[in-house]
This record gives structure tokens, C-alpha cells and sequence, in this order.
């Protein structure tokens, strides 16, 4: 069992996506989408720049792995079994508006990008994560994140990139801590820390700004202790 954790510094709802009881990492996060297998937990850890303020040792959220799917046995899945995870950029509703499954492949190996937060822009690194993490097991804090406990400080990754080998010493602890909280699964306990943000834009401002961020995020991801 791996522990990836990283740095989530736009909390937008999209990457991860919690909604509709199966959290998903579709889009960003290239290097941990294409290395993490069934089992692994994905931790990601608050920032010192969120508009909660310095949230930085805090859990926004985790997952266990329970599925990993290519992108396009991800696309397929949600145009027949998820529909609501396809983003409706237009949709009033954030949920809808925030959907992560934004490639469409029914055309070839070649999917078409649908209207969404990324542009053409972010083409090269979503499609580089090759892989689409699923989990049924997870916990979701959002604008509520909660405080690790001193002794699990070091899986926190205060730079660009993810921690993974560096957790080894601190895989069983996390899981024995995470689950041993009560928190209950697969529930938004908390809202995206960007929502109100994202609601606030006009849906070309939005893409806009979100597409470049999740694009400078993503550029050093491959860093990993």
C-alpha cells in the first residue's frame, strides 16, 4: 500500500470531485493518476495560500483507491453509468458545472474536450495521467479540513510535487488514524474551498482562470520524496 499526498491549492470542486458518492482524480495530478493502484490512499493536504487562510497540516481530503480506470474506461463508465459526473459548464447547479470527465472518446483515441474547467491548454498533462482514480471509500473535508495530529506532520508535502516512498513509515498510521475518527464516508462534510468563487465567474473567466492554475500546479508534479 502506497500514501500519496500533496498540496491541494485550488480546493474547486473538480480535481478531486467528490459528488455523486464516488470521489474521483480525473483531471491534474498527472504523476500520482498514473502510478497509484487499488488499495493506495490519496491524501490531499490543505494550503498556506487557501482562501480559509493557512490550512497548511490539514486534511481536505482522502481516498482509498478502490477502482483505476484509463480515461477513456472512465468516459465510457460515465456515459453509461455516471452521467452526472460530465460536466454541464453551463448548468447553474455547481455540481453539474464542476464534472470531471471531461475527455470524450466515443469519436476514437483521440477524445474531444468537452466544455468544462480546462481548455486546450491542459490537454498534454491531463492526458499524460493516462489514468482516472476512483474510490467509494473516502472522506471529504472541503472548506472544513481537519488537523493532522503531530505525529503524522511528515507526510506533508509543502512543495509542489507528491510524497509517496517518503510515507512508508506512515502508511498504517494514517489509515488507523483517518478511520478511527468516525468521520463518515463517502459524504461532502464541508464545500469546496473555491465554490463560491467559481459560482461568482462568468464561465469563460472561470475556465479561464482555473485552466491556469491547474496547469502551473501541475508542471513540476512528477516531484516525488
Amino acid at each position: 500500500m502506497t500514501l500519496y499526498s500533496y498540496t491541494l491549492r485550488f480546493d474547486d470542486g473538480a480535481a478531486p470531485n467528490p459528488y455523486w458518492g464516488v470521489c474521483t482524480l480525473a483531471i491534474c495530478k498527472p504523476a500520482i493518476r498514473r502510478a497509484a493502484k487499488k488499495g493506495d490512499w490519496v491524501v490531499g493536504l490543505g494550503s498556506k495560500g487557501s482562501p480559509d487562510g493557512d490550512i497548511s497540516g490539514k486534511v481536505v481530503y482522502a481516498m482509498r483507491v478502490t477502482a483505476v480506470l484509463t480515461l477513456a474506461q472512465y468516459d465510457k463508465y460515465c456515459r453509461e453509468s455516471l452521467p452526472r459526473k460530465i460536466p454541464a459548464w453551463t448548468n447553474s447547479k455547481f455540481r453539474r458545472k464542476v464534472g470531471d470527465c471531461i475527455y470524450d472518446y466515443r469519436h476514437g483515441t483521440k477524445p474531444i474536450l468537452r466544455p468544462s474547467v480546462h481548455t486546450k491548454e491542459n490537454r498534454q498533462t491531463d492526458l499524460r495521467g493516462k489514468n482516472v482514480l476512483l474510490s467509494r471509500h473516502f472522506y471529504y473535508f472541503g472548506d472544513q479540513p481537519i488537523p493532522l495530529p503531530r505525529r503524522l506532520l511528515p507526510i506533508v508535502q509543502q512543495t509542489q510535487g507528491h510524497k509517496s516512498r517518503a510515507n512508508d513509515e506512515f502508511v498504517d498510521r494514517f489509515v488507523a488514524w483517518i478511520e478511527g475518527k468516525s468521520y463518515r464516508k463517502n459524504a461532502i462534510l464541508g464545500e469546496p474551498q473555491e465554490k463560491a468563487k467559481v459560482l461568482s465567474l462568468s464561465a469563460e473567466k472561470c475556465r479561464a482562470i482555473c485552466s491556469k492554475r491547474h496547469r502551473e500546479d501541475n508542471e513540476q508534479d512528477g516531484i516525488c520524496p
